[in-house]
């Protein structure tokens, strides 16, 4: 059961959420909780850790929502909110979701819209947390390998599993933060770290939207890989949204006047798929390998802000459904020839 926050301070809005979602309520497949000030939503996290989604006013007494946004992304960065506002202009937009903001939903509400919004939200915070989930059992695994597990283990079996790999057809995406070097040089350690995971924040809801996998982060760069079903094709359409939202993002200007762009580098085809690192150091990260990876980085080191490149040999497997651009011949490291790449344009 996913349990919502509601945080409005019209209790008109209380009223309607229980008509509108009132078989929902009773099959038990969201319960709501009010609050009718940012005050009382904090009163309301305390007593329920396990709120998934907040939906939350801007304008209210006491504490607007925007501060909210603040202190909820202070107190837990796993809850998403979206707002529900009659201020639908684009200046508040963008100070929500510069804030952290999942989404925005404008009143009068549609509530068919509202619906799809909390169900794409909720799908997003499941994924995070078994992601977080995974990572945190993967990380007692690694501390606790050598001692503890192997002894409820057969030895040669798990580190056979372990050892294993496989070919896989995938396509990976490698997104880099354009000129972010100027930030992490220019402004103090704390900004540049928030700053940073809010991009990663962006780039990741996406990902995850489209069935993609983040492989690692990289300095301030992203790789995801997409496994299954027209895996190119999702990965083209997470990377179109990823660019579309973060050139939505505000400018900040403090030492520096910075404008977030990314450039990305999309590959598809076979690679190996295994847990690489040090055995002797039981550092090891389930990741993939191969040319294929290799010339996905390639490529986004090719590309300018705001590009999106791909392969010859991807567009013409996604020319008709992508609008494209051909760039021509490029030099690729350890390629005997150039290859020819293309900008997916939408």
């Amino acid at each position: 059961m996913a349990k919502i926050l509601v945080v409005d301070d019209e209790t008109d809005l209380q009223v309607l959420i229980k008509q509108k979602f009132r078989k929902k309520i009773r099959s038990r497949e969201y319960e709501f909780v009010f609050a009718i000030n940012g005050n009382d939503a904090l009163n309301r996290l305390e007593e329920h850790s396990d709120i998934d989604l907040v939906l939350s006013d801007i304008n209210m007494p006491e504490m607007d929502g925007l501060t909210l946004l603040s202190r909820i992304n202070e107190k837990n960065s796993i809850i998403k909110s979206v707002i529900v506002s009659a201020y639908g202009d684009m200046e508040n937009i963008r100070m929500a979701m510069n804030r952290g903001a999942f989404d925005f939903v404008t009143k009068p509400v549609d509530f068919n819209d509202l619906e799809l919004t909390i169900e794409k939200t909720l799908k997003y915070v499941r994924q995070l947390r078994e992601t977080l989930k995974a990572i945190k059992e993967n990380n007692i695994l690694k501390m606790y390998v050598d001692e503890n597990v192997l002894n409820f283990m057969d030895t040669r079996e798990y580190e056979s599993s372990l050892m294993a790999s496989e070919t896989v057809e995938a396509s990976v995406v490698f997104i880099d933060i354009c000129s972010f070097t100027q930030i992490s040089e220019n402004e103090p350690p704390d900004m540049v770290v928030s700053l940073l995971n809010s991009y990663f924040d962006t780039m990741v809801k996406h990902i995850i939207e489209y069935n993609g996998f983040i492989d690692k982060f990289i300095g301030d760069a992203v790789m995801a890989v997409f496994r299954g079903k027209h895996h190119l094709d999702r990965a083209i359409e997470a990377s179109l949204a990823v660019r579309s939202e973060i050139e939505r993002l505000p400018s900040i200007k403090e030492h520096v006047t910075y404008k977030p762009k990314v450039s990305i580098g999309i590959n598809s085809g076979e690679m190996v798929s295994g847990n690489i690192g040090s055995e002797s150091l039981k550092r090891l990260d389930y990741t993939v390998i191969g040319d294929v990876v290799n010339t996905a980085q390639r490529l986004e080191s090719k590309a300018n802000q705001g590009q999106i490149v791909i392969t010859e040999e991807s567009y013409e497997k996604v020319k008709e459904f992508f609008k494209c651009n051909r760039l021509g011949e490029i030099k690729v490291k350890n390629k005997a020839n150039p290859i020819v790449v293309y900008e997916v344009l939408e």
